[in-house]
C-alpha cells in the first residue's frame, strides 16, 4: 500500500517544542486544536448496537442511563458526571487497523437543562453519538460504515463543519486533579439536576460542550469535541499552539494516533499498544477481526510494540528531521534489523521495535545507511512490568 505522508513539520514548532519539552512536564496547560481530526454523528436507534457489533470496546455504556451510573455519587456543587468517552478501534476482517474513534454521547433528554438552566432540555427519542476520527480518510470511513450497516436503524453523517476537535494537555493538566477547573470527568452536553451558576467554567457556554480526561491515559491531559468557530472553554489566547506541539507530547509518551501513524490494513492492533490504551475489550463478545486479537491476547507474549524514539549523534546531541518514516533501525554491532521507525517529527518518533534488541543494554541502535545518526529507545512510564521481556 502507498502510506500517506504526515504533513511537514515546521522550523518553527520544532524550535518552540524542542526548547520546551524538558519542562512540559512541570508548565501548562497547554491547548490544541486538532485540524487532523474530523467529526462523525451516529444517530438512530439501532447506533449504539451497530457500533458495538464493528469495534474493538465495549460501546453499551452510550446505551444505558447516566443516573444509573452515578447514582451513588455526591452531586451538591458541581455538574451530574455525563458518560465519559470511549477509545476504540476499527478492524479488518484479518484483525489490521483500520481507523481509531474516540465516542461520546451527548445528554439524554432527563439529563439535560434548558439554555437558562431551569429545565429539562427538548425531548427526543433519538439516540445520538459523536466520533472524532482521522480527518484525511473520513469520506472512505463513511462509506466503510455504511456497506456494514445493512438493515441497522442508524444514520451516518460528517459534521466537520459544525464541530472541531481539541486536546488539552501538558504537565499541569496530565496530573490527576480533583478541581473544578479540571474535573476528573465532565460531561459532554449540558448538565442535569445542578445549579447552572455552580457549574465549571470547564464546561462552557454554547452546547455546553465539555472536556474529558483522555480516555486512553490521564498523562495525555484531557479532549473534547466543540463548535467550531469559537474557542473552547479554559483555553487561553496565550496556550493556543499548533498541533505538532501535542503530537510531540503524545510521541514523548509513546501513543500512535489513527491511520498514518497506526498504519492501516497493515498494523497489529496490540504491537500498538492499544490494548493499554483501553482501546480493547477482551470480554464484550464478537466484533470484526476478534479472532487474532483474542488469540495474540492468549498467547501472551508481544515481543515488538511501538515506542518512543529519540534520534542523536555520537556525542548523544538531538538530531532534528534526519529521519524519514520507514526508516530501518538497526543494531550498530551486528546490522541486524531491530525494527522500523513508523513517525518521525524532529528529534522524536516512534518505532515498532523487538523489545529484546531495543533494550538490550550492550547493543547500540542507528538508522540504516545513515549510521551517524542513533537511535535511543525509550521506555513509557505507563507501560505495565509484565511488557518488557
Amino acid at each position: 500500500m502507498t502510506r500517506q505522508k504526515l504533513p511537514l513539520f515546521t522550523h518553527h514548532a520544532i524550535k518552540f517544542f524542542s526548547s520546551k519539552h524538558t519542562h512540559l512536564d512541570n508548565v501548562g496547560p497547554l491547548s490544541s486544536r486538532l485540524k487532523s481530526r474530523s467529526v462523525i454523528r451516529f444517530a438512530g436507534p439501532d447506533s449504539v448496537k451497530f457500533l458495538q457489533g464493528l469495534l474493538t470496546n465495549d460501546v453499551r455504556q452510550f446505551g444505558e442511563s447516566v443516573h444509573e451510573k452515578v447514582s451513588n455519587l455526591a452531586t451538591s456543587n458541581l455538574p451530574t458526571v455525563g458518560t465519559p468517552p470511549v477509545y476504540a478501534a476499527m478492524l479488518n476482517a484479518q484483525g489490521r487497523f483500520l481507523y481509531d474513534f474516540f465516542l461520546y454521547r451527548p445528554p439524554r433528554p432527563d439529563e439535560k437543562l434548558d439554555r437558562t438552566g431551569s429545565g429539562p432540555g427538548p425531548t427526543t427519542d433519538e439516540v445520538e453519538l459523536f466520533a472524532d476520527v482521522d480527518g484525511s480518510m473520513v469520506d472512505e470511513l463513511i462509506d466503510t460504515l455504511k456497506r456494514y450497516r445493512l438493515r441497522s436503524k442508524v444514520d451516518i453523517e460528517h459534521t466537520g463543519d459544525k464541530f472541531c476537535c481539541w486536546q488539552r494537555y501538558g504537565g499541569i493538566v496530565s496530573d490527576k486533579s480533583s478541581s473544578a477547573q479540571e474535573p476528573e470527568v465532565a460531561g459532554v452536553g449540558w448538565g442535569g439536576s445542578i445549579d447552572s451558576s455552580s457549574m465549571s467554567s470547564s464546561q462552557g457556554g454554547e452546547c455546553g460542550w465539555q472536556w474529558f480526561r483522555d480516555p486512553r491515559l490521564d498523562c495525555l491531559g484531557f479532549r473534547g469535541i466543540f463548535p467550531s468557530g469559537t474557542p473552547p472553554p479554559l483555553v487561553e489566547a496565550d496556550k493556543e499552539v499548533a498541533e505538532e506541539s501535542y503530537l510531540l507530547w503524545r510521541l514523548e509518551k509513546g501513543v500512535a494516533e489513527g491511520p498514518i501513524e497506526i498504519p492501516k490494513d497493515e498494523a497489529i492492533p496490540l504491537e500498538y499498544n492499544l490494548a493499554g490504551l483501553n482501546a480493547i475489550s477482551f470480554d464484550k463478545g464478537c466484533y470484526v477481526g476478534q479472532e487474532l486479537i483474542a488469540r495474540t491476547h492468549h498467547r501472551g507474549v508481544i515481543r515488538k510494540r511501538v515506542l518512543p524514539l529519540k534520534f542523536v549523534d555520537d556525542n548523544g546531541k538531538e538530531l532534528e528531521q534526519k529521519v524519514a518514516p520507514g526508516s530501518i533501525v538497526v543494531d550498530a554491532s551486528s546490522s541486524k534489523k531491530v525494527g522500523t521507525v513508523t513517525t518521525a517529527l524532529g528529534s522524536r518518533g516512534l518505532g515498532l521495535l523487538r523489545l529484546e534488541e531495543a533494550f538490550k543494554g550492550s547493543s547500540a541502535l542507528a538508522i540504516q545507511g545513515s549510521e551517524d545518526v542513533k537511535v535511543v529507545a525509550i521506555k513509557p512510564e505507563w507501560w505495565p512490568a509484565e511488557w518488557f521481556l
